[in-house]
């Protein structure tokens, strides 16, 4: 007769050999140029912020500029490329980029007229709550929405050389630049090129705005 120790031994080998054959086999490891082309896009990788693209700076055409007056100066602005020209005719005085109305608020597309120039205008509807001394107590609100806390008064953001395009606010003025459609439906500008745009037009100037 086989001792005891000999049945418990045959016991627990067979019992391994369940859980062994049990267990899912491991998965191959790739080699060659599927490996080091995983690798590669793994290690190429970027955040999100890091992809958004930088906008080529404006460019002026000296010549073309020179001849450009009030009287046959137009703009066009496209909502695809972010850029908008002043054109003489069919040449490029100048060339810069935009930042336009972002999905909540889209930019129009269409054919404007300038019907309204003003160099130091404020919006009626963004801005901030500022206190009797001036001191910003909330920023980026919206005079319809808010309410303005208590001791408090609106103040419009900033609009430098603005030229208004709507009678619902969008226009073309001076602002922040982040490489992306991010305004609240008008055509922000670098501030030299959106002092050469105020300067270069007027009132009836023809905008066109393309997708």
């Amino acid at each position: 007769m086989p001792r005891p120790f000999h049945i418990i031994f045959s016991v627990v080998a067979a019992l391994l050999g369940v859980l062994v054959v049990g267990l899912p086999a491991a998965p191959p490891q790739e080699t060659g140029a599927n490996a080091v082309k995983k690798k590669q896009i793994v290690s190429t990788q970027k955040p999100a912020a890091a992809l958004i693209s930088k906008q080529d700076p404006a460019k002026l055409t000296p010549r073309v500029l020179d001849q450009i007056t009030p009287d046959n100066a137009f703009i066009l602005i496209s909502l695809s490329k972010q850029r908008a020209w002043l054109m003489l005719q069919n040449e490029i005085a100048v060339d810069s980029p935009v930042s336009t109305g972002k999905k909540a608020r889209q930019t129009p597309p269409g054919k404007f007229k300038i019907t309204q120039k003003n160099k130091d205008h404020r919006s009626n509807l963004y801005g901030s709550f500022v206190d009797k001394k001036g001191r910003t107590v909330r920023s980026g609100v919206s005079s319809r929405i808010d309410s303005a806390p208590s001791g408090t008064r609106f103040v419009g953001s900033p609009m430098l050389y603005f030229q208004r395009l709507t009678n619902d606010g969008i226009g073309l003025h001076v602002g922040v630049l982040p490489g992306y459609p991010a305004s609240h439906g008008c055509i922000r500008l670098p501030e030299e090129i959106a002092r050469i745009f105020f300067e270069k037009t007027k009132l009836g100037t023809r905008v066109e705005i393309v997708n």
